[in-house]
């Protein structure tokens, strides 16, 4: 539970029809399995304690009374479990008939949450047995020394974590126009249980998936779909125990078909918390009549099991790349093309260094200038040679201005910062930041004054991840015209320019695999023995794990400790525990220290959920003092 995380388990006992002693034997023995493995909730099916298809039987007092016994004994033998157990029986209230998710915790049962929308088609005779319950369904309950409410507007909020707010719904609530876990989740819920019996026949399984998984988002909540499975009667229909746990849009787990067990993933409450305080359109205040009953339970270590990527950026189903870079390309091109169309630029200037990300901006241009239906001509490649230039670098800018078929020219800069050097009394010897900014100031200054020249625009090379940690020169290559990777951290760039490089093939494909196969450099430094002696992540630290600090401190507003934990797990067997603390602190120190350059950046497209414009999603005073942040990397 530290950090947010909440074990949680969606679970398919096998069941006898009308066997309320069996089927109780076998949900405490899940119980205790989930109670081993960590877990901190655990959600049982529909009507599980009897079985979902007793069908008249319902009616019989035997069974009834029989399930209410069960019950007791469940909560009686799990009092020594620090576990929220949610399970599925029918219960009576007078003359009437609910099919219900009782919660229990430690012995008590905290209350039960009724079913709203009861189905009555070819299938299913629900309505034959249960009532429907309405907002005015509200009955305190006496069982034993067992004291309740029966209710459908409940929530169940964990005292020491408030954030773990916890409701459930049944089965038909999450396939109406308007589900009764929409109200829950703006009531406070965070995950939101589904106890179900669905039968299951061709094509649903995705149907259902889908179902789960978008209602997740829309809630910005977790939700864990229990369903029933082998035991139930087979006299009509076949179900195939198909449980799923889904997180703010995402699958995180689901279990196979026709099978029995747990299925186990952890939430991430405190992070649905922030993305609900983020959302300006999610409204808690507007849900009244919900009632919340505390709970206790302590807070401790969750073992992480859920999937963790180490690229957050790029999309983990290698299927999707490609659709992935080719969407992100035209977001790119299309965002250019209508800036260009805007201005009536004449030209787009592009300082084509050798590198990934100049390469990038140049295929981006290329696309807009085709979009436009624009002679390639058009756009002017420039290299800028200096002293840090090698000539790997200066043949493949070359190789690929031709290989695309743009206008090229070469300026050399050295004489001319040679001479600014002598102009201030920089030593030619002394190889400090003003050695390395002058050079940079200078190549913006001609792409600047060249772009006067043509009547064009300079196209921004510099990407998300070194605007992240201030890797550019202030009113050097920090500043264009328009940024076109503004918003592509250093790991898509690389994923963007192998995409370019399997679609373009032939001498344009082969000249972009070496320039990914070229260690990142501004080439600021004279090269050693003709190669590249200024590595950027040898200096600032992997670009990998930067973009995974990035995404999660900007995107979630996560802790040091917690993106650590988080990291640790995503690069096990990559990084030991020493080299990612000393690279997070260098990124959370650079990031607060260098957020004055972003503060004034060029208008660039935004195609992802992480940017760092001043107009856009991230905003932040440039004086911001990091010692919170700071003093948190220091005591990993």
């Amino acid at each position: 539970m530290k950090d947010g995380f909440i074990k949680v388990a969606a679970a398919t006992p096998e069941i006898h029809v009308a066997d309320c002693v069996w089927n109780a034997d076998h949900i405490l023995s899940l119980c205790r399995e989930a109670a081993a493995a960590g877990v901190q909730a655990v959600g049982f099916p529909e009507l599980c304690l009897t079985g979902y298809t007793c069908s008249d039987l319902f009616l019989h007092e035997i069974l009834l009374n029989s399930a209410k016994e069960q019950l007791l004994r469940i909560a009686e033998q799990t009092a020594q479990m620090d576990m929220l157990i949610v399970v599925g029986l029918p219960v009576r209230v007078h003359s009437l008939l609910y099919n219900c998710a009782a919660f229990l915790h430690k012995g008590n049962i905290l209350g039960m949450i009724p079913k709203r929308h009861i189905p009555n088609y070819s299938e299913f005779y629900e309505l034959r047995h249960f009532t429907e319950a309405t907002d005015e369904t509200e009955e305190n309950m006496q069982w034993g020394e067992q004291n309740f409410w029966l209710d459908p507007n409940q929530l169940f909020r964990c005292a020491g974590m408030p954030e773990f707010a916890v409701s459930a719904e049944i089965c038909e609530d999450l396939w109406v126009t308007n589900p009764p876990s929409g109200d829950l989740a703006r009531a406070g819920a965070t995950i939101l249980f589904n106890l179900s019996a669905s039968d299951e026949i061709i094509g649903k399984a995705a149907y259902r998936r889908d179902l789960v998984r978008i209602q997740s988002g829309k809630g910005q909540c977790a939700y864990v779909y229990c369903d029933a499975g082998q035991g139930e009667s087979s006299t009509d229909l076949v179900f195939a125990g198909h449980n799923i746990i889904a997180e703010n849009g995402t699958i995180l787990a689901q279990s196979s078909r026709f099978a029995t067990g747990l299925t186990i993933s952890e939430i991430d409450v405190k992070r649905l918390d922030y993305e609900r305080r983020r959302q300006n359109t999610f409204r808690a205040d507007d849900v009244c009549g919900k009632t919340t009953v505390e709970f206790d339970m302590a807070l401790r270590e969750t073992v992480l099991t859920r999937p963790i990527a180490q690229t957050p950026f790029v999309p983990s189903d290698k299927g999707d790349l490609a659709e992935r870079c080719e969407e992100i390309l035209t977001l790119q091109a299309t965002g250019l093309a209508t800036r260009i169309r805007h201005t009536h630029a004449k030209t787009a200037v592009v300082g084509l260094s050798g590198g990934l990300d100049s390469a990038l901006a140049l295929i981006v241009t290329v696309h807009a200038f085709d979009m436009l239906g624009r002679d390639r001509k058009d756009i002017l490649a420039v290299t800028m040679p200096c002293f840090g230039t090698t000539s790997r670098t200066k043949n493949n800018a070359l190789t690929l201005a031709a290989a695309y078929g743009t206008s090229c020219q070469t300026i050399d800069i050295g004489a001319s910062v040679t001479q600014h050097f002598a102009d201030i009394g920089q030593d030619m010897e002394d190889h400090s930041v003003t050695f390395e900014n002058g050079q940079a100031r200078e190549r913006t200054q001609v792409l600047m004054d060249l772009a006067n020249k043509t009547g064009g625009m300079v196209i921004g090379t510099g990407d998300l991840s070194e605007l992240a940690l201030g890797w550019a020169t202030y009113n050097g290559d920090h500043m264009s015209m328009y940024g076109v990777n503004a918003s592509i951290p250093k790991t898509l760039v690389r994923y963007l320019t192998a995409y370019e490089a399997e679609r373009a093939g032939g001498e344009t494909g082969r000249v972009l695999r070496d320039v990914l196969a070229t260690p990142v450099s501004p080439e600021l430094l004279p090269p050693k023995d003709g190669e590249i002696s200024q590595k950027t992540e040898e200096l600032v630290g992997p670009y990998e794990l930067h973009d995974f600090f990035l995404y999660y401190l900007v995107r979630f507003g996560m802790e040091p400790r917690k993106i650590f934990r988080m990291a640790r797990r995503a690069f096990d067997g990559v990084y030991d525990d020493a080299t990612i603390k000393k690279w997070l602190t260098t990124f959370v120190r650079r990031f607060f220290i260098q957020q004055f350059k972003r503060s004034c950046l060029p208008d660039g497209p935004k195609v992802g959920t992480v940017t760092l414009s001043p107009r856009g999603d991230w905003r932040m005073p440039s004086d911001a003092v990091s010692a919170l942040w700071m003093q948190q990397c220091e005591n990993l």
